[in-house]
């Protein structure tokens, strides 16, 4: 797999292993430590028990030494309870730092995400990458990976080197066997790493498509256009089918999988055969004590038992996780956003020269040089058909896209060379698809400037200013049925948007199409009012309804990703172009209107 192959599975391992002792704060290395006692209580155990049976032996053949027999026996309870207790206190760390750990990389992850440039959410391979790390994390890949490496050395090598020293020490050609039948099968398992990296390549559109479908159908969002319309079949269709592909690649991998196991299998049962037969032949010819040939015996059953857990466990488990750490890695090392962190001065408005965009898997430019500027206390409105590129331009103008050619200083600020955050600082906009968050109506409106303490009169204002009706809501009112709240009607979702975007601090504000729920002459209100709000500031209007254009300073017509024409609503009338047959059009849809 390509990602794998470009980190390496050596490097994976130790930055995964170093992330988790430096995330865990300590308990990681107690972990580690509890687990290489544990290793070594198997040799202890395996010892305590020959000298047991040795003297067991001696009361038998000599009838004497029945008090050793009783310590032994002591030694060999203390050792057991000691593996018991170290069983539970691993157990314990291992929860505890799997869960310290997760929220911290669920942390990093979203913050990475944040740090990422937004036109990367406009690119299918970038959402795929994003939902293999969110897999990675939900199945705890990370902590549980790199456990699984670490342990391969505190635990297994510990275990392999102390009763494998043990057994060299009475056989020493079977510590050889053991390794020639364990070889294969650590290789054979390897293997494994890219055939599970492979899946998770075909499964992680698949099972984004998956969870879509399924919102589409169990949502609260989607049920009354599903039930109505009946879109639930062809829905279920849909979610079927990605599933049954999902499954059927699943199993593909899987019995490739098995078929491996088998033949590893196969190659363990011959290595131990042949370990069984060179203990017997021993003990027949007399070479060893009786205790000597118990405890080889149990410790052969562990070793075989601790090859297979290693093999059909956690390397089959390390091959599968080993492709989703790569995914997450991978994500987190994508180029971040840059720039110098310089807050613009919209005393110098907003500027775009020869500006083109092109969206990512795209041959065609959503935007094409586009010239236009912005004075402070200027208005805009931004028209055309659906698809000319209106929200686009509106994007580029308030830094969230920056240009593949061309440039826009917003207040002297280049977007390209300036840090987006530094943009965003005094930017603020209302969106066609806004949000509805779930929470209180005080904290949908404050969201939006989140840096300080929401100020309750400052939310009182805007809530005005957008005209939201509260009634009897309020501001601590639950805007969520599924939390015991309640909803709000699309309208007043609508005006909540409005009021958010007006809360936060801002000298440029952008009104992206936000007033579609919201009948025309309530939206003419609304627009006047806006026009009162933004006399001083830089400001943008994006809307299909050119009945409340008339009140902007100017108006970019555009079409097929350019400014076809601009000017005031009375210049553009005369000129008899593209904007007064909208006007037109739209006038006379108002005037034959019957409700």
């Amino acid at each position: 797999m390509k990602k794998i192959h470009k980190y390496g599975v050596l490097s994976i391992i130790l930055r995964n292993s170093v992330q988790y002792f430096k995330k865990s704060k300590g308990w990681g290395i107690i972990e580690q430590g509890v687990a290489f006692f544990r290793a070594l209580s198997w040799t202890v155990g395996i010892i305590a028990t020959q000298n047991l049976f040795d003297a067991v032996t001696d009361v038998y053949m000599k009838n004497q030494g029945f008090q050793k027999v009783v310590i032994h026996l002591g030694i060999l309870a203390v050792v057991v309870i000691g593996q018991q207790v170290l069983s539970g206190i691993g157990q314990y760390l291992f929860k505890k730092v799997s869960y310290t750990n997760m929220g911290k990389f669920m942390v990093e992850f979203q913050q990475k995400l944040g740090r990422l440039p937004a036109v990367n959410f406009e690119n299918t391979d970038f959402l795929n990458n994003v939902n293999k790390a969110k897999e990675c994390l939900e199945y705890e890949s990370l902590g549980h990976f790199a456990s699984i490496c670490l342990q391969t050395f505190t635990y297994y090598l510990v275990f392999f080197l102390s009763v494998g020293g043990y057994l060299f020490r009475l056989f020493p050609i079977l510590p050889l066997i053991i390794l020639i039948a364990f070889i294969p099968a650590v290789l054979g398992q390897l293997t494994q790493v890219k055939i599970f990296a492979d899946l998770e390549e075909k499964n992680a559109p698949l099972r984004r498509r998956c969870e879509y479908y399924r919102k589409t159908i169990t949502g609260r969002e989607f049920y009354k256009e599903t039930r109505m319309l009946g879109g639930f079949r062809f829905f279920h269709h849909l979610f079927t089918n990605a599933l049954l592909n999902m499954t059927e690649n699943t199993w593909k991998t899987e019995y490739k999988a098995a078929v491996l196991k088998i033949l590893l299998n196969i190659i363990s049962f011959v290595g131990l055969g042949v370990s069984i037969l060179i203990l017997f032949n021993t003990v027949m010819t007399g070479n060893i004590s009786i205790g000597a040939f118990v405890s080889v015996f149990i410790a052969l059953s562990q070793i075989f038992s601790i090859m297979d857990e290693i093999v059909s466990s956690h390397l089959s488990e390390g091959s599968e996780t080993l492709g989703q750490v790569a995914n997450y890695y991978q994500l987190m090392d994508m180029i971040e956003m840059e720039g110098k962190r310089e807050t613009p001065d919209f005393n110098d408005g907003i500027t775009a020269s020869d500006v083109s965009f092109t969206y990512p898997n795209s041959n065609e430019a959503a935007i094409n040089n586009i010239k236009l500027s912005i004075k402070k206390g200027e208005t805009i409105a931004i028209v055309g058909e659906n698809g000319s590129g209106k929200s686009t331009l509106v994007r580029l103008f308030i830094g969230l896209y920056t240009p593949d050619s061309g440039n826009i200083e917003i207040g002297g600020q280049n977007t390209k060379t300036t840090h987006p955050n530094s943009i965003f600082k005094n930017i603020s906009g209302v969106f066609q698809h806004y949000q509805r968050y779930k929470m209180t109506l005080a904290e949908n409106v404050a969201i939006s400037n989140t840096k300080s303490s929401p100020e309750i009169e400052k939310i009182y204002i805007a809530l005005r200013e957008a005209e939201f009706n509260k009634n009897e809501i309020t501001l601590e009112t639950m805007l969520s049925p599924e939390f015991n709240g309640i909803d709000l009607s699309g309208g007043q979702w609508q005006r909540l948007a409005i009021a958010r975007g007006l809360y936060r601090t801002n000298d440029f504000i952008v009104l992206d199409e936000p007033t579609a729920a919201i009948d025309p002459i309530e939206e003419a209100k609304l627009y006047n009012q806006f026009k009162q709000i933004v006399r001083n500031k830089c400001s943008i209007i994006v809307t299909h309804r050119l009945g409340s254009v008339k009140l902007a300073d100017r108006i970019a017509v555009m079409n097929n990703g350019e400014i076809e024409d601009i000017g005031t609503h009375d210049e553009l009338l005369l000129r008899k172009g593209k904007y007064a047959d909208m006007w037109k059009a739209q006038a006379s849809w108002y005037e034959n209107r019957t409700i």
